[in-house]
């Protein structure tokens, strides 16, 4: 009997793409003051070593290219062969930078550097050369990704949900919410004035933030369980302590405060009912959880956008120097405001797909 090769997964041009836009996103904030300043756009390329420079800079502009170039080529070495893909993958972080460092040309904000164009070409080299060492292993054929297919599968749905997860993981690297708060679309509408509808209260706000708190826990867990083959509790129970780690990670490097600074009553008890209720929710068949995932990621949006700010949060913000961050910041921080509304419409087909199988 003739066995059946598999086709390769969408998944490395899922990751590639997002990692690709979120790239743009980053280098572009905040796409505020476009002007032309009268200077040639190619003037930088023959710009002489900059007078201030930090070696932090240097690896920050290297790190940042190198995941590009490393999920380019399990992209397109399927087509192009392994030493295209690292050829392809490299010429492709190069125009990408030089595009970008051209049109920072224009934004009062920004300063165009050939050495920031050369460090994220060696970026992209170095990630084009780990891909082809280990992308494929990663991504698309090797054992990380014979252990996915046993626990998730293939297809598109999943390949896309995996994104969404690894989005969500990045939103926790945003400083400013509450515990798993995403979906706040205030900073987005600030223009026309909106404001939290619900004034701040100190004997009330903890009740808020537990709701936040447990409404995406339970949310999130049951977003994953989606993506499963069969049902497992130590999976998202391991990927909600993944994201706590990500978060303390974040305040002490973004914000240099305790790291444990998110664990509030609040906080902490929406996190345990969260769980709780999931646990609950694990005995309701399959299509009614995948429901109730959309009900309560609605509800966690609301809450969201209904809490007042926390006069603690905003005291630190106001003195909070972003320094090199300021545009890694705008980049979570568009993503966390975004994030329930790519996973609803992703809920709704996984849906309708399961439904017509």
């Amino acid at each position: 009997m003739q066995q059946r090769t598999a086709s390769p997964s969408s998944l490395p041009l899922y990751l590639a793409t997002a990692y690709t836009l979120l790239v743009i996103y980053a280098s572009l904030h905040p796409f505020s003051g476009w002007h032309d300043s009268g200077a040639s756009p190619a003037a930088f390329l023959f710009a002489a070593w900059p007078r201030y420079w930090t070696v932090f800079d240097l690896v920050t502009n290297i790190l940042a290219y190198l995941p590009l170039g490393f999920i380019w080529v399990p992209t397109m070495q399927p087509r192009h062969g392994p030493y295209w893909a690292v050829v392809w993958a490299t010429a492709l972080g190069i125009c990408l930078s030089l595009s970008l460092e051209t049109l920072q040309n224009f934004l009062p904000s920004r300063i165009s550097s050939n050495v920031d164009l050369g460090c994220n070409s060696l970026g992209a080299l170095l990630g084009a050369f780990a891909g082809a060492r280990w992308g494929a292993a990663l991504l698309d054929g090797g054992r990380i990704h014979g252990l996915r297919m046993r626990l998730i599968g293939d297809g598109a749905m999943a390949d896309a949900g995996l994104v969404l997860l690894a989005l969500w993981l990045l939103t926790q690297l945003n400083p400013e919410t509450l515990l798993f708060g995403n979906g706040d679309l205030r900073n987005l509408l600030s223009e026309i004035g909106l404001q939290a509808p619900l004034p701040y209260r100190a004997e009330q706000f903890p009740w808020l933030e537990a709701g936040v708190t447990a409404t995406n826990t339970l949310a999130l867990c049951l977003l994953f369980g989606c993506l499963l083959r069969g049902d497992s509790y130590l999976l998202p129970t391991a990927l909600i302590g993944m994201a706590l780690l990500v978060k303390s990670f974040s305040l002490m490097l973004l914000m240099s405060t305790a790291g444990l600074s998110w664990a509030t009553s609040g906080s902490l008890a929406g996190l345990m009912a969260g769980m709780v209720l999931w646990l609950l929710a694990m005995q309701l068949p399959a299509r009614v959880r995948q429901a109730l995932a959309a009900l309560a990621l609605l509800l966690a949006t609301v809450l969201v956008n209904l809490a007042p700010e926390n006069p603690y949060l905003t005291a630190i913000l106001r003195v909070w120097q972003q320094g090199h961050f300021l545009n890694f910041n705008g980049l979570t921080r568009l993503t966390s405001a975004l994030w329930p509304f790519l996973v609803l419409p992703w809920l709704m087909l996984l849906r309708q797909e399961n439904g017509t199988e």
